[in-house]
C-alpha cells in the first residue's frame, strides 16, 4: 500500500422530481441540515437550503493512495453520495453530481508572522 491522503470532497447535486412526502419531509428536516451541520466526516453531512428545494452538497473526509489522486477521491465520495441518497428511499430523485477536491496533504498553509497577529 502506498502512501495515503487526506481530502476533503463537496459532492455537489441537483434534486430531481422529488416526491411530495420526499419534498415535504426534507422541508421539514431542513434545519438539521443547514450551515451548522456542515461538517466533512467520512459518512458525509447533507446540507441544503429549504428555499428554493433545488440544489444539496455532501462534505466527506476520503482517505486514499496518494497515486490515485483527487479524481479517485472524488469517484469514492460520489459513490458514497449515490448510496446516501439512495437510502433515502423511493421519490428522493437527483442529479448533476459535481466535485470539488482539496488535498490536505498538499494544501498549503499561510501561517501569520509574530508580528502580524
Amino acid at each position: 500500500m502506498g502512501e495515503q491522503h487526506t481530502y476533503r470532497v463537496i459532492v455537489r447535486g441537483t434534486w430531481d422530481a422529488l416526491t411530495d412526502e420526499a419534498r415535504q419531509r426534507l422541508l421539514g428536516e431542513a434545519a438539521e441540515h443547514g450551515m451548522l451541520s456542515m461538517r466533512f466526516t467520512e459518512e458525509g453531512s447533507l446540507s441544503y437550503e429549504p428555499s428554493p428545494l433545488k440544489h444539496f452538497s455532501w462534505r466527506y473526509v476520503v482517505v486514499s493512495d496518494a497515486a490515485d489522486g483527487p479524481e479517485m477521491a472524488a469517484a469514492l465520495a460520489e459513490d458514497r453520495a449515490e448510496t446516501a441518497l439512495k437510502g433515502l428511499g423511493y421519490g428522493y430523485g437527483f442529479r448533476d453530481l459535481k466535485s470539488t477536491v482539496t488535498d490536505l496533504d498538499t494544501m498549503k498553509v499561510n501561517r501569520k508572522s509574530a508580528s502580524r497577529r
